[in-house]
Order: C-alpha cells, then sequence, then structure tokens
C-alpha cells in the first residue's frame, strides 16, 4: 500500500532496487538477531527446573556460562530492535514507496521462526500455565487450588512456578484453562513438550493478529503494512508473545478478530457478523478479560450506524451485554470451571511492583508517612491510591467512549487509549501488557509524534527485562558483564556491517533518515 497525506492507495509505488537491497541488509541483520536469541536461551533464558540440557554435550555449555549466555541474548535483542527500528523507515506513512504486504510477510516469518525454538525468556509464567493445566486435567478446579496444594510442593511441574505464586490460584479465563487442559493431557507433565504446544497456541494467536491488523488498517485509513509493523512485528511481540509464550497474545488475536469479523455487518448492517464478532470478542475475554473493553466500542460503531441518537446507544448496550452474558455463561459452564474466575481476577495484584504508576505512588506516600512520623501505612495507602487508579481508569473510558459515539475519536483509537488507561493504571504493569494498547492503536493512528512514540517506547521496554524471568540475588554483576559484553559485540557488528554495505546506508531523499 501507499499513502498519500495519509489515505490508503493503491500498492503501485513500490520499493525499488536499491531499496531492495536495504531491506534485504535490514531482514537479514534482524534473522542473525533471532538466531542469536534462540542459541542463547540455551543458557539465559527462562530454564525450567529440571531442564533436559544440562549434561548434553555442546548445549549444555551455555548453562553453565550465564554471563555468556546473557550477552549472546542481549546482542541478539540490539539486532532484533534495530533492524525493527531500520525496517519503519520502510512503512513511514507519506513515505513514496512503502514496502510490500508480501515483503512484510516473509520479514515477520524470517525474525520469528527461529524464536519458536527459544528456550522461554523474560518471564516464568508459561510454568504457572504448565501447573494451572495439569490440576484442570486431573478434574480439580485450579480456581480454588494453587499447584503446591493441588500437585504438591515436589512435582515437576510446581517446581517450575515461581515461588510467589504456587499457593495462588489460576487468574486467567475459562477458555484458555479449557485450552490448557487438552494441553495436559496431550503432554502430561513432561515440560519441553508442553511449553512447545502452548507456544503453538499463542502463535495462533498470532496469526488471528496478522490477519486481522491489515484489515482493521484498511479500514481506518491507516496502512496495512504499517500496522503490522508496529503490531505483529513489535519486538515486544517477538519477546513477550513468541518467546514469553503469554497467552495475551491469544486473547489479543480473539479480540482483533472479533472485531474484524462484526465491522463486516456495519455497511450494510447486517446482525449476523455483529453477533459472531462480539461472540469471538467474548471469547477472548474469557483467556484474559481486558479484552472484554471491545465490545464498548464496537457497540459505539453499531449505535452510530443506526442513527447516532441516545436511544440507539441505550439499546446497543443492551444487545452487547446479553451477548456478553450469554457467551460467559456458555464458556463458563461448557467448559466445566464455573464461575470461580471472578474470585481470582485480583490474584496479580499480590505483587507489589514500582512500574505500576498507583502502586508506585502508594509507595510514595506510605515513604512519606514514615519520614513524617506518621507511621508506617504502606497497604492501605498501596489499596487507596490502587482503588483511586481503577476509578480513574472507569472514567477514562467512559470519557473515550462517549468521545468515540459522538465521533469526535475513531472507536479502535478509543480502545487502544481505554485498554492503556485500565492496564497502566491497574495495579500491575507488565512490560508486554504495552501491547494492549499499542496493537489497537496501529490501525487507526497514522500521526508521526504517535509513530514516535510508540516506536521509542517499544524499543525501550524491549531491552531493560533481563533474560532469565527471575531476580539476580547474590549475582548482580551478572547483567552488566553480559550487557557490556552485547554493546561491544553488537558495535564490532555495526562497525563491519556498515564497512561492507556503505553505498547502501545513504541517505534516501523519499523516504529520509538512513538504516
Amino acid at each position: 500500500m501507499s499513502t498519500n497525506g495519509g489515505a490508503v492507495t493503491p500498492e503501485s509505488d513500490l520499493l525499488n532496487g536499491r531499496e531492495r537491497r536495504q531491506l534485504d541488509i535490514v531482514r537479514r541483520w534482524g534473522t542473525i538477531g533471532a538466531l542469536l536469541l534462540t542459541v542463547g536461551s540455551l543458557g539465559g533464558g527462562a530454564a525450567p527446573i529440571y531442564s533436559p540440557l544440562y549434561g548434553v554435550p555442546v548445549l549444555g555449555l551455555f548453562s553453565r556460562m550465564p554471563s555468556v549466555a546473557m550477552g549472546v541474548v542481549w546482542t541478539g535483542i540490539f539486532m532484533i530492535v534495530s533492524a525493527w527500528l531500520a525496517l519503519g523507515r520502510f512503512v513511514k506513512p507519506g513515505r513514496p514507496r512503502l514496502i510490500s504486504r508480501g515483503q512484510m510477510d516473509r520479514t515477520l516469518l524470517m525474525w520469528t521462526v527461529p524464536l519458536v525454538f527459544c528456550v522461554p525468556m523474560f518471564s516464568r509464567d508459561v510454568y504457572s500455565y504448565l501447573a494451572q493445566s495439569e490440576i484442570a486435567a486431573r478434574g480439580l478446579d485450579p480456581y480454588e487450588l494453587g499447584p503446591a496444594n493441588a500437585l504438591g510442593v515436589d512435582h515437576v511441574l510446581t517446581r517450575g512456578v515461581p515461588n510467589i505464586w504456587r499457593e495462588t490460584p489460576a487468574p486467567y479465563g475459562p477458555l484458555f484453562l479449557a485450552f490448557g487442559r487438552l494441553t495436559a493431557m496431550l503432554t502430561g507433565d513432561h515440560v519441553v513438550s508442553g511449553v512447545f504446544v502452548h507456544r503453538l497456541l499463542v502463535l495462533v494467536g498470532l496469526g488471528m493478529i496478522v490477519w486481522a491488523l491489515p484489515r482493521l488498517a484498511a479500514r481506518f485509513g491507516v496502512p496495512p503494512v504499517g500496522a503490522l509493523w508496529l503490531g505483529a512485528l513489535n519486538p515486544l511481540v517477538l519477546f513477550h508473545i513468541v518467546i514469553g509464550v503469554h497467552n495475551d497474545g491469544l486473547a489479543l488475536g480473539l479480540m482483533l478478530v472479533g472485531l474484524e469479523l462484526a465491522m463486516r455487518g456495519l455497511e450494510p448492517l447486517k446482525w449476523t457478523w455483529i453477533t459472531l464478532g462480539a461472540g469471538v470478542i467474548v471469547c477472548g475475554a474469557m483467556v484474559k478479560i481486558p479484552a472484554m473493553a471491545a465490545l464498548g466500542f464496537l457497540g459505539v460503531m453499531v449505535a452510530r450506524k443506526l442513527g447516532g441518537q441516545l436511544k440507539h446507544l441505550a439499546a446497543v448496550a443492551g444487545i452487547m451485554a446479553v451477548i456478553a452474558a450469554v457467551g460467559v455463561v456458555v464458556i463458563c459452564l461448557g467448559t466445566g470451571f464455573g464461575f470461580g474466575w471472578v474470585e481470582t481476577l485480583n490474584v496479580a495484584s499480590t505483587v507489589k511492583s514500582w512500574m505500576s504508576p498507583p502502586t508506585a505512588l502508594g509507595f510514595l506516600g506510605a515513604g512519606t508517612g514514615i519520614l513524617l512520623g506518621l507511621g508506617n501505612h504502606t497497604e492501605a495507602m498501596i489499596s487507596l491510591t490502587r482503588l483511586l487508579g481503577q476509578a480513574v481508569s472507569v472514567v477514562i473510558t467512559v470519557g473515550l467512549l462517549w468521545r468515540s459515539f459522538k465521533g469526535r475519536i475513531k472507536a479502535m483509537n478509543g480502545l487502544g487509549a481505554a485498554l492503556g488507561a485500565i492496564l497502566v493504571l491497574g495495579p500491575v504493569l507488565q512490560p508486554w501488557y504495552v501491547l494492549w494498547a499499542a496493537i489497537p492503536l496501529a490501525t487507526a493512528v497514522v500521526g508521526p509524534k504517535f509513530r514516535m512514540f510508540a516506536m521509542v517506547t517499544s524499543a525501550i521496554i524491549a531491552i531493560i527485562l533481563p533474560p532469565t524471568g527471575s531476580a539476580f540475588d547474590g549475582r548482580a554483576y551478572t547483567v552488566p558483564q553480559a550487557v557490556a559484553g552485547a554493546v561491544i559485540t553488537f558495535a564490532v557488528c555495526v562497525l563491519v556491517a556498515r564497512k561492507r554495505v556503505g553505498p547502501f546506508l545513504k541517505s534516501d531523499p523519499a523516504g529520509g533518515g538512513q538504516v
């Protein structure tokens, strides 16, 4: 596709020969980074407690060199992030020649396929998924029992779960646990095969994102390749969805597919498509509940098509509420898990992380009180600031819904901003939560300021999280050594690359910037 003043035009002005050579360099650079991540993950990843790699010739060597292995990982991270930033010039809105959809798809495959074989990194959540899935497969209630109580503290799956989560019930929706139950029936307590099947599940989610993103982008006047670059090819997707095996990918995929299906029923109005799309969105919410917010913004779009009056908004809100209620009841009863997930939604709030602004504000307020001699009221202060944060997020979401209903902003922009507010102002904030805002916004925002902000934010977050998914207590020297080695290695690679491909690194008058 090409753009003219933000409008999407037929994809006729493709890259010229010189730009294709530049693109080839960028794609190979990112592919090398992906291969380095795969190799480095053997010793620098969040490996299971009983890793099958220990003692294996050559492969087991990485686990005995953590600083070297993590240095390899961080070098791969730097290469993928820099390749992604360089690729961004080929999808820049207003550029006369853009990368084609086929070139974008091949780039996504080149960078993703090596990562499928990575040891999990950046988080150990997938081991919690395995334990909760085994609990469900045994016919026990994962919403009542944690891994330690249901499986025993010495069970191989329990041992892989971080200590803080070993006695907590599952915080995920019943549809995800139903998928997990099938996984446990197939793989049992075999950790490696279980991780691989769960990764295949999130890859299905990634496939849904890739299918829906360009279609939604075309509806909102955004170049589809630009949406894929910021959404599906975002380093946070590669690192935390593909490598980290987070079920957010599946929830986001279902939400986006539901929106695309529902929008097929807007012109002309066809309730069959709208109901089908809303049902798929509910399925996404039954993996992770934030996806339910999409129903509100879908309802706003339907109400505007009906006439845009308050009576239309009220009627559609009632219809969406019925669809949501029916969908939730069918999934909860159909999976056999019931409604226990409602009581475990706040399980993650047991973690008190400074990354969450309300939690950080609570710590700050409590610390100030201690300094003033008012006593230690940390728990009460954090509870108060978290409550205020959630109340503010509700106000922001309602305001965005109203602005979308009045046509002042695009509904997808409202959805992305609302999800961002809900998660940023929530009690817990993880790096991959940024995707809940970035991916919907990638389909509807073409402004250079947003693009720059999203690009810089994604790049920074992508490089700051240690690959092991755990703390480095007593080993604080490991990370500085690994990062220092990676920076030196990356700099050498850049110098070598610039020397060999220097003629291709000149400024492009059409696109601006350099590769």
